[in-house]
């Protein structure tokens, strides 16, 4: 490996560090800041700033940008979808504000098609309101959703994919929110690419929620954006303040300065070029796997995915699981995906330059056994 550092500051604490080839996984530290927005992030940390006003500059930039009324530089997704869920019970009242999460007299319910249920919907409920959940794992009609909204009902709640299936559409179900006077969060974490479909996510509800890591923002970045006035009790919410919600989930300066730095390349980044970087190094990958029985490689595009494609090697007759084991038992230790039985998933993403060769020559390795 050229850096003969490699690793060496985990190292030194006994923790194996890893060529990570499954993308932007909080498991595996989430994203690399690009040279660019670590040098921003150094140019922040040369002197000290009112965060309020920040936190206000900033999400005018990133609202700018997406073309909506304002934004909220977060703790990550997560911590957006917290406080989106606060603002929504509360409004602007600095009493109920207050109160959380006990909710006492407040509107405390979410309403969420149950068939949308993922790991994450536990955010919607942290700030003492309660998830109610609509149809079945199967679906949900939009008789269904509108039927489910109650004198509790304090908003809908939406996961952003590229396939909805047989979920109400987002534009119909914010139809439903609106005609009941409520509002809509919308989780929509990594879906920014393509760069249109980013801005229409981002325009599409009252309050929706990204996470900063798919863009090379610092992991633990995300940012919320949508309605102003429900943008300002977001603010309220946060970590600014005599007694708010997210004080427990603070953004470092030199963070919100790297979100930003972030956001602004990748709404500027040829991504045709880049796809055409990635396919090169897949390439490579393929050539040294080259004359491997058995051994097959394909690259598979992905619609609407910020990392835009992986490589499937193929392995028949062996074990996928087994030499993605292998791969993460070696040194240096080496993470990859699996599909199927006999199918590892590579995806560049995430790869450091160079790294697409010794994945190769550790698959080489592992296969000829």
């Amino acid at each position: 490996m050229a850096n003969t550092g490699w690793g060496n500051v985990y190292k030194k604490l006994g923790a194996r560090p890893v060529i990570n080839a499954t993308g932007n996984q909080t498991v595996r530290g989430g994203s690399t800041p690009s040279p660019a927005v670590r040098d921003a992030m150094r140019q922040a940390d040369e002197s000290y700033v009112e965060m309020e006003e920040l936190l206000e500059k900033s999400g005018q930039f990133i609202a700018e940008r997406l073309g909506v009324e304002d934004a909220y530089i977060t703790a990550g997704c997560y911590t957006a979808l917290v406080l989106a869920s606060a603002t929504v019970m509360t409004g602007s009242d600095p009493d109920k504000c207050a109160q959380l999460p006990n909710t006492t007299g407040l509107k405390d319910e979410i309403v969420f098609q149950k068939m949308q249920h993922y790991s994450y919907d536990r955010a919607f409920t942290i700030p003492g309101s309660k998830l109610i959940n609509v149809g079945d794992e199967n679906g949900c009609t939009a008789d269904e959703l509108n039927d489910a909204i109650g004198e509790n009902t304090a908003a809908l709640a939406y996961l952003i994919q590229p396939n909805q299936g047989k979920a109400v559409p987002l534009e119909e179900a914010l139809e439903i929110a609106h005609s009941h006077n409520l509002p809509l969060i919308a989780d929509a974490a990594s879906q920014i690419y393509p760069l249109d479909y980013f801005r229409r996510n981002a325009q599409s509800a009252d309050l929706v929620c990204f996470g900063g890591k798919y863009f090379n923002a610092p992991h633990s970045t995300g940012f919320v954006c949508g309605r102003k006035e429900l943008i300002e009790t977001v603010r309220r919410h946060g970590f600014i303040g005599p007694r708010p919600v997210g004080r427990g989930m603070k953004v470092d300066r030199q963070e919100i300065i790297g979100l930003v730095t972030a956001i602004d390349i990748w709404l500027s980044t040829d991504h045709n070029k880049r796809l055409k970087e990635q396919d090169a190094r897949y390439a490579a990958l393929t050539q040294g796997l080259e004359n491997l029985e058995g051994v097959s490689c394909k690259v598979r595009y992905q619609e609407n995915s910020h990392t835009l494609s992986n490589l499937h090697v193929t392995c028949s007759g062996k074990d996928a699981a087994e030499i993605a084991r292998g791969l993460d038992a070696g040194t240096p230790r080496i993470k990859v995906n699996t599909h199927g039985k006999d199918t590892l998933v590579i995806n560049a993403y995430t790869l450091n330059a160079g790294e697409e060769d010794i994945i190769a020559n550790a698959l080489r390795h592992l296969l000829q056994r």
